[in-house]
């Protein structure tokens, strides 16, 4: 355990050129969407941008596919497993654009893992130190939202709920509906424990999309100065119209 601690003490830790920027959130916070709108507003102001988001590595999407379809994952191996997907995409997406001088905005950041697997029973200890190769993001904006205005959202658009999504595998109600809505009551908590932890930046997730996305723009550019980040001009990219980004 020493040894492992002393890994973790002696890695890099030097500043990357590059910005890692988090948003995190309970389902139906309406995270996503703000990502992509500041994504889209990066690039049209001509950053260089980037976009990476949760349980996306081609490397273990067939064995995590596969693991939730027939309901295999214990608490222990899904953590693991999505683990394994973050840290590939980590070091093999994040990493290199980072050190490359990239804004990298991440839909999801080791947070989640926190959030969902400690729910599942998993030592919060063990989870922090299983995610220790990982630097801590320069942003962490978190979409606070009441958990019957997130559950009603994802609820009224969605046919029919996963398995896992809803925490079935938890026993926490013969209902996937209700299962679904207690656990993501769970996961809220654990959120607001990490938001005092790790000093997230809170939105209010209940306003408008426009307000909350002024907000957020407002965030980024207070702490980063955005022209660092423009590209080279030989890289710049067409300048794109779009109406729903113009406020």
């Amino acid at each position: 355990m020493y040894r492992f601690r002393k890994q973790r003490e002696t890695k890099d830790t030097k500043p990357f050129p590059g910005k890692l920027i988090v948003v995190e959130g309970v389902d139906g916070s309406g995270k996503s969407t703000q990502v992509y709108l500041l994504k889209r507003w990066l690039e049209l102001n001509n950053v260089q941008v980037s976009f990476t988001e949760w349980n996306s590595s081609a490397l273990v999407k067939r064995a995590t596919k596969r693991g939730k379809k027939r309901q295999l994952l214990t608490p222990t191996t899904f953590s693991l497993i999505h683990c394994t997907d973050f840290a590939h995409r980590y070091e093999h997406e994040m990493v290199p654009l980072l050190k490359q001088g990239y804004i990298v905005l991440a839909d999801r950041y080791m947070f989640t893992a926190f959030a969902r697997d400690a729910v599942r029973g998993c030592d919060r200890a063990w989870l922090r130190n299983l995610y220790g190769f990982a630097r801590l993001p320069d942003i962490t904006i978190y979409f606070d939202v009441a958990q019957e205005v997130a559950a009603s959202r994802v609820l009224t658009g969605r046919a029919r709920i996963k398995y896992y999504e809803a925490g079935m595998d938890l026993g926490l109600a013969p209902d996937t509906r209700e299962s679904f809505r207690i656990f993501q009551g769970r996961i809220a908590q654990e959120y607001e424990r990490m938001a005092v932890e790790y000093g997230f930046t809170r939105i209010d997730a209940s306003q408008s999309i426009e307000l909350q996305q002024e907000q957020v723009r407002r965030e980024v550019a207070s702490q980063i100065t955005v022209s660092d980040y423009k590209r080279p001009p030989d890289m710049a990219q067409p300048v794109d119209q779009y109406q729903a980004l113009v406020m």
